[in-house]
């Protein structure tokens, strides 16, 4: 099976439009979206999908971007997992990924994609074993079954989207939101210029800060305290952990979001106003 001709050069487009909004967005400085009071009432935070297509679609109509003009929207954490090709058992969370893509090109402007490590990972052939199976090889079948001769030249459109996708958001009211924090921040140095400064590509395939940054599961206080005061924020939120209730408090800096599970939970912040954890946490609601 392989796409037709149009669908091929409509998927293509949708990347490469993309890509270009990911550089053109408002409020973009260096890799990190600052969302302010002049550009949006509120903003809804979600956390990993993992081709979780009923999820998605919750988080679709509750954000209601048509509806609600000044709601801006992050999403993170979309590939590997969901639903599979019933002929080959391949990885169909590149659809859910395209679909994003399109949601980019629609708001340009109030739809963030944050890189996570599971991105990253497609970005650098970086290969992740879960459940005894090859994560990268199910998501390169699920693009073969659907795309077969043009399956590379999609994917090169995909990760030119992936690439340029921000870090980080920054909204008013201190807080800071990325997928994750590297692991010992507290005792060696991090370059923050990561957040600030164009980045050459050969950065993503090292295991430098951007690697640390979105793999990292280090959530000890003294970690996420030094990571707020970097970034200059009073609440972090992340996705990248599991959690079973879907979201958890780790220490009293962090607060992490789950949308890959039946009790997956999402938070909409309105930016009128400075934000405490315990605020934050009061917030957060369940898809449903």
């Amino acid at each position: 099976m392989s796409a037709l001709p149009e669908f091929v050069e409509n998927t293509l487009k949708a990347y490469h439009d993309a890509a270009e909004a990911n550089l053109r967005t408002r409020g973009r400085e260096g890799n990190v979206i600052v969302v302010s009071p002049d550009s949006a009432a509120d903003i809804m935070l979600t956390g990993d999908l993992h081709g979780h297509r009923r999820n998605f679609g919750l988080i679709q109509r509750i954000a209601s971007l048509e509806t609600l003009p000044r709601r801006h929207l992050v999403l993170q954490e979309v590939c590997h997992g969901g639903p599979t090709h019933p002929e080959n058992g391949g990885c169909l969370s590149h659809t859910l990924l395209e679909e994003i893509a399109r949601m980019k090109v629609h708001y340009p402007d109030r739809v963030h994609f944050l890189l996570g490590n599971h991105e990253l990972a497609e970005l650098t052939d970086y290969p992740i074993q879960k459940n005894r199976q090859m994560l990268n090889l199910l998501f390169r079948m699920g693009m073969q079954q659907i795309y077969g001769e043009h399956t590379e030249l999609v994917r090169g459109a995909m990760l030119e989207f992936l690439r340029t996708s921000p870090l980080a958001v920054r909204i008013s009211g201190g807080v800071f939101v990325c997928h994750s924090i590297p692991e010992g921040i507290d005792a060696r140095p991090f370059d923050r210029s990561i957040f600030s400064r164009p980045l050459d590509p050969l950065e993503f395939y090292e295991r430098g800060d951007i690697f640390h940054m979105v793999w990292g599961r280090d959530h000890r206080p003294e970690n996420a305290r030094v990571f707020a005061d970097l970034m200059e924020a009073k609440v972090l939120i992340h996705g990248h952990e599991p959690c079973s209730d879907g979201y958890a408090v780790p220490n009293p800096h962090q607060v992490i979001l789950d949308c890959c599970n039946d009790r997956a939970c999402y938070v909409v912040l309105p930016l009128d106003r400075e934000w405490t954890q315990a605020e934050v946490v009061q917030r957060i609601e369940r898809l449903s």
